[in-house]
């Protein structure tokens, strides 16, 4: 297979699949899902191209994409590409603070937005930033503009400015002249702590990331679906597409995150990257089924004990399953799995990469077990996605997957942080030399920032080094670890974990509020708010009893001691979560202080 320099990418395509479909997305009106051909796909990029010519973008100019997941992201993205210059995502969520931090920070005078919230966030920051951002180009075309808005532009009127000659000109002198070294994006971290930091990622770097992929998932092909649903504006969404499109896979985008169950459902794929939340909820909804099926659920627990044995005992390691083992599984298979993958829209599914965070063994066990072929792993914006994951064959449930092709990863003895190198890590965070100082050893390995151990080639995660707490007895914890084990649980929806410095563990809590309420009704618990539900002491016993059964695999000092009860759930929106849902652990403690303090009071 030949890598193609993203300048190029999409119009080789065009020439090898012309007609066939490329990307599909649902329109608002109709509902109905709508296909663009290669063909329609490299024409959308050229134009879009030959308009940024037009407008006088220069090679290697930053332009900046704030928008939701539609196809005009995509023509934006390899537009830029082909005229050498680098696009910077923002994510669509973004307040207009954090919009004119990276917007000033990349030095951005043309960003695209996706609907009306983007562009009014956008307004506002052009109007604080009248020196830096001078037009924006909307993509949604029922976005109101406002009236005393003069300069802006709806995409379509856009890419019909640059069609001419002397454009087209530039743009073919561009891709012709366009280098691996060109910077290709700059992507701003979530900023747990902190500003967010620029990660710059050059061609080189997703060239290599397509070749070791070519070699670690030769089965992704042309005749595969995928759903587009995780931010393109997240390393994993964008890194994922970019696999798809050099294998001509159809792209079926996701608009609406809220969307995702129907999207699924009505598109079917067969090939989705997600993070673990996604799979999670799937876990827990599934065990709450099979809790209430009566009479149906020993069926379906050896379903699972007999998936379970097929998939981890045998198929993982390369073997043959003895006859008996093979005929039960395939009736199961053919009954009990495929009727939740039907459920679920899953059913044409066959490969599943899964990363963003830590996924529980018991839940990634469970999933394969019912023959959802999970394929976990680990990566960082900083090393263009993909540092390690599953083998097809000879994973080990408990790592986070066998280092990529080429890729050099060792473990700092001084305090067991993951170190990379690699023709796929990043050149460096922009306009921050003393940060780059920081983030790579004296030998090139940059410096991750988790703590993990290797068995082989297999790598294992323990815990960001940041995060993890010392409480006041001496003892170090890993708050993630706490917080994975709990949320398993289907009463439990957010955890997060308080102990640095303090003589115990504790927790806030977010609980599932459905289940809850209806263990209420069920249990004739009466109560006027949702407040007044949670301090109910029937309440606070089930929770607690539900920590402690998901804690017995822990160490006496880092279970949960005592723990409170959140009637609203952390978001994006109150500065609770980053955009790539990390808990903002200095937010929460400055937020819920009182809170915590009354936890440790005798």
């Amino acid at each position: 297979m030949i890598n193609y320099h993203y300048a190029e990418l999409i119009y080789r395509q065009a020439e090898k699949y012309g007609n066939r479909t490329a990307l599909r997305y649902r329109d608002d009106g109709s509902g109905r899902w709508l296909r663009v051909s290669w063909n329609d796909f490299a024409e959308k990029v050229r134009l879009t191209a030959m308009a940024m010519a037009e407008f006088g973008i220069q090679v290697q100019e930053n332009i900046g994409v704030c928008s939701q997941n539609m196809p005009e992201c995509f023509y934006t993205y390899f537009g830029a590409y082909s005229n050498r210059v680098a696009d910077v995502p923002i994510y669509a969520t973004s307040s207009p603070e954090q919009i004119a931090y990276i917007v000033k920070d990349a030095n951005i005078h043309t960003l695209f937005v996706g609907e009306q919230q983007q562009y009014n966030n956008a307004l506002i920051v052009r109007r604080q930033l009248p020196g830096v951002l001078s037009r924006l180009v909307v993509f949604d075309p029922s976005v109101k503009l406002s009236p005393d808005d003069k300069s802006s532009i709806y995409f379509e009127d856009f890419i019909r400015l640059g069609d001419n000659a002397h454009a087209g000109s530039a743009v073919k002198i561009r891709i012709s002249e366009a280098l691996p070294e060109d910077i290709a994006t700059i992507i701003y971290t979530s900023g747990t702590t902190g500003h967010p930091k620029g990660v710059v990622l050059r061609h080189a770097n997703y060239l290599e990331a397509m070749r070791t992929h070519a070699i670690r998932i030769p089965q992704v092909n042309d005749k595969d679906v995928s759903l587009c649903f995780l931010p393109l504006t997240h390393i994993f969404e964008r890194g994922w597409s970019c696999v798809c499109l050099t294998r001509g896979t159809v792209i079926a985008i996701n608009r609406d995150p809220k969307m995702i169950q129907r999207a699924l459902r009505e598109v079917c794929p067969t090939v989705m990257c997600s993070v673990p939340r996604f799979w999670e909820k799937v876990y827990i909804g599934a065990r709450e089924k099979i809790r209430a099926a009566g009479p149906l659920r020993a069926v379906f627990e050896d379903a699972i004990r007999v998936g379970r044995t097929y998939h981890l005992d045998y198929e993982r390691k390369g073997e043959r399953p003895p006859l008996w083992l093979g005929v039960r599984y395939r009736i199961y298979r053919n009954t009990v799995f495929a009727l939740l993958k039907r459920v679920l829209g899953l059913q044409n599914g066959r490969f599943f990469p899964v990363a963003g965070a830590p996924l529980a063994d018991n839940v990634l066990e469970f999933l394969l077990s019912v023959d959802l072929s999970l394929r976990y792993g680990y990566g960082l914006s900083e090393t263009t996605a993909t540092v390690s994951f599953f083998p097809e064959v000879g994973y080990e449930v408990g790592s986070i997957g066998t280092v990529m092709p080429d890729l050099e990863v060792r473990i700092d003895p001084a305090n067991s942080e993951i170190l990379v190198k690699g023709k796929t890590v990043m050149s460096g965070y922009y306009k921050m030399p003393e940060e780059n100082a920081r983030a790579f050893t004296e030998d090139g390995f940059f410096r991750t920032g988790d703590a993990g151990y290797m068995k082989g080639d297999v790598l294992y995660f323990k815990e960001r080094i940041k995060d993890l707490y010392k409480t006041s007895n001496g003892k170090y914890i890993a708050p993630q670890s706490i917080e994975l084990s709990v949320t398993s649980d289907a009463f439990i929806e957010q955890v997060a974990v308080i102990g640095d410095q303090r003589k115990f563990v504790s927790a806030l809590i977010v609980s599932a509020f459905p289940l809850l309420e209806e263990y209420a009704r069920s249990h004739q618990i009466s109560y006027a708010s949702r407040e007044e539900l949670l301090a109910h002491p029937a309440i606070n016993r089930l929770i607690e009893s539900r920590i402690e059964a998901c804690q017995k695999h822990l160490a006496p000092f880092e279970k949960i001691k005592r723990f409170t009860l959140l009637p609203a759930p952390f978001t994006i929106d109150s500065g609770e979560l980053t955009d790539t849902l990390k808990l903002r652990r200095r937010v929460i403690l400055e937020r819920y202080a009182s809170l915590i303090e009354a936890m440790y009071q005798e």
